[in-house]
């Protein structure tokens, strides 16, 4: 992730050059490892206490030595090849030196919870050397007992506790027994005239996602013990074939296709395709990649019994991350699981809707304390922590926007245990808390009192995104409660809530206003589209349904875009975006926006954008600094590109651009409902197609701008 490290400490052993030839220095997270104090709630404090931050958890470094008596120590090193599969998760390395072939793999295995680092010489006696391990919070790492690795345990000082532990296994050599290092801190493995070595790494801390147990649980070593020997008893091919099944299974899922790059541009390094991208060059397999990437972070960092995705995922090599790397809720958080259910990753947001549960008791007693001991339900500040803690303002309808997440888990899924133990329960208590919140004005109408457009303009009554997204939060429920055909009189009541909810409007130059008062500015080129919100990710506005409203929308998305107002004549390009808008997760939600209004091109150049302008050449996003919601949301704005289900239709290839229509393909993407669609096209219209569900049933299909009722085909 970059050279950053905590400034309280140099890194351990000298020069270390990440993925080098000499060194190999692997900085290690673990999703639990917060500073900050239980529940907190108020100002914005990120230090050992307060609300906290996200934390650097170590790093693990292997250092090699010249083969003295080989010809290797004299040889340059060449055919340095390093890649990720992402369809398996693990990492490659390859290089020759002296007439030897040098061979590195790691990957983090979700089933064996070990993170897993191979290194093979083709030749005998080739590797030797040593590891360190170094914790980033001060703790100094000791020499296991037998000697045949490193631990170190630490706690913080908000009294969570933490500890990693790595161990070697070698073929051929010896591993001989550890000495104190140099700087009298850090203690160094040594292993000599090995032909493999294999070393497993584990961390965790005490952390529990419960707030009556004060958040935390048990000691965090006698479970890396565990798993630790756990994993040795396995052979490492036992191990890596654990992990490919866990995370292929996933990653294969889905897949897209929609052209083929040169062979003379996908023969070059990343760094160079990005900027022949940038310059203008056609790049459809680089399109692609980013596709799967984002499939690829969100399977690596968000997993059933896990913590969901932060601002960061889980990649955070600092200390004193930006915004604490936190769990950000007026658009971050969310923007993270776009693409969850619709490319086939929906267990990927069972973290999310544990962590929004977790969180569900100490934001009562928060909100209650905000807005009166009477209130019932429950909404959040707009940072969130691990240990309940609300910081910064009141971001007052996030629960409405959290509800739609729960939401959107059944309504892909379609599993009614779900819907009736977790989902129906906790989306009612969010409406209750609106119930009681909402304001009726003279004419009968209700507004979201006081409310903000983020990060925006005024204070003040009905902001339209507010307002569209109670609208989808009553929608939602009104859904739900049908399904399970339960409280019919709260049903009722609600669904004249909603007719009674203040609606959008459109301003003098047609746009869709932003407040209730026509005060729009056509040269606004603000980096947030809060009140679009309607369009995606809500499903208020589409051109089917509010022809009318979808053209304002479009209206109010060019001025954003620095495409209306003084520049109404300008050419829609990457670059007339300009300035504030050039953000890791405003390419995604415009990509989105564009594909929900039916405007492939504008959302092709979305993607391209992104690429251009706020992505690393390991093809991280940047805020700046690294955040993921680009990497993420990126994934879901593509798929609603190819597929479409928010209005009671499967839309097929609703927004495709110029350069994907000659011939693709799309493979497992997901519609609401609990269908799985499969579909193939050629000049921008689709020549087949499938459309699974767990039983045949009927459903409407808007297939090459036609709408017609088909059955589904029944899995087996």
């Amino acid at each position: 992730m970059g050279s950053e490290r905590p400034a309280h400490r140099q890194r351990p052993h000298g020069r270390y050059d990440d993925g080098g030839i000499e060194d190999d220095n692997i900085q290690f997270n673990e999703q639990s490892l917060w500073s900050g104090d239980n529940n907190w709630d108020g100002d914005y404090k990120t230090g050992d206490h307060g609300f906290g931050s996200y934390r650097n958890f170590g790093e693990l470094g292997v250092h090699f030595e010249p083969p003295v008596q080989h010809s290797d120590a004299v040889s340059a090193a060449s055919d340095y090849k390093r890649s990720l599969d992402l369809l398996t998760g693990i990492y490659h390395l390859t290089f020759h030196q002296g007439g030897t072939l040098y061979k590195r793999e790691a990957f983090a295995s979700h089933p064996d919870q070990v993170m897993v680092f191979r290194y093979t010489a083709s030749k005998k006696g080739r590797l030797s050397g040593h590891i360190t391990l170094w914790s980033a919070q001060g703790a100094r790492a000791k020499i296991n007992a037998a000697a045949d690795g490193l631990t170190f345990t630490g706690i913080m000082p908000n009294q969570l506790k933490y500890a990693a532990k790595a161990v070697i296994k070698t073929v051929g050599g010896q591993v001989i027994k550890p000495t104190t290092g140099s700087n009298g801190a850090d203690s160094v493995l040594r292993f000599k005239d090995c032909q493999s070595i294999t070393i497993y790494l584990d961390a965790r801390t005490n952390y529990k996602p419960d707030y009556t147990a004060g958040w935390r649980g048990a000691d965090p070593l006698p479970v890396i013990e565990k798993e630790l020997h756990a994993a040795r008893e396995k052979t490492y091919s036992q191990l890596r074939t654990a992990h490919i099944k866990d995370f292929s299974a996933l990653a294969a899922d889905a897949r897209i296709q929609f052209g083929q790059t040169a062979p003379a541009v996908l023969a070059l390094p990343t760094d160079k395709r990005k900027e022949k991208y940038a310059a203008g060059g056609q790049d459809p397999d680089l399109e692609q990649l980013v596709f799967q990437y984002g499939r690829y972070l969100l399977i690596s960092c968000s997993r059933p019994g896990g913590l969901p995705a932060n601002l960061q995922g889980l990649w955070n090599n600092s200390n004193t991350p930006a915004w604490a790397s936190d769990y950000h809720n007026n658009i971050n958080i969310q923007m993270n699981y776009w693409g969850a259910e619709s490319t086939g990753l929906s267990a990927c947001q069972i973290p999310l809707i544990d962590f929004i549960l977790a969180q569900a008791e100490p934001c009562r007693i928060a909100t209650r304390k905000a807005f009166g001991v009477k209130t019932r339900g429950w909404t959040a500040r707009t940072s969130q922590s691990i240990f309940g803690g609300n910081g910064w303002e009141w971001n007052i309808p996030s629960s409405a926007w959290y509800a739609q997440h729960v939401y959107e888990h059944w309504a892909f899924t379609m599993d009614k245990t779900y819907l009736k133990d977790t989902a129906y329960p906790m989306v009612k208590e969010i409406c209750n808390f609106w119930e009681d919140r909402l304001k009726e004005r003279p004419d009968g109408l209700l507004v979201v009192p006081n409310g903000w457009s983020p990060e925006h303009g005024p204070r003040e009554d009905g902001v339209m995104m507010d307002q569209q997204l109670v609208w989808d939060l009553f929608q939602n429920y009104l859904d739900m409660a049908r399904a399970l055909n339960i409280d019919k009189d709260y049903q009722i009541k609600i669904a004249d809530m909603q007719r009674r909810l203040a609606p959008n409007k459109i301003g003098s130059w047609g746009q869709l206003q932003e407040w209730q008062e026509d005060k729009d500015d056509p040269n606004d080129q603000h980096r947030h589209t809060s009140h679009l919100f309607a369009v995606y990710p809500g499903r208020q506005i589409s051109p089917t349904k509010t022809p009318k409203l979808a053209k304002a929308a479009i209206i109010s998305l060019r001025s954003r875009s620095g495409n209306y107002g003084k520049n109404k004549n300008t050419k829609f390009t990457v670059e007339s975006t300009i300035g504030d808008s050039r953000r890791s997760w405003t390419w995604p939600w415009r990509c989105a926006l564009w594909a929900r209004l039916g405007d492939g091109n504008k959302a092709g150049i979305m993607i391209r954008g992104l690429l251009k302008y706020n992505m690393f050449d390991n093809l991280f996003a940047t805020h700046p600094p690294f955040q993921i919601d680009g990497n993420l949301g990126i994934t879901g704005a593509m798929a609603e590109m190819l597929l479409q289900s928010q209005t009671g239709e499967i839309n097929l290839l609703p927004a495709l651009p110029d350069s994907w229509k000659p011939a693709g393909y799309f493979i497992g993407l997901k519609a609401r409902g609990g269908f799985t669609v499969d579909c193939t096209w050629k000049n921008g219209k689709v020549t087949h197609y499938k459309i699974y569900a767990k039983n045949s049933q009927k459903v409407k299909l808007r297939i090459n701008g036609k709408l017609q009722e088909i059955m589904s085909i029944a899995q087996k």
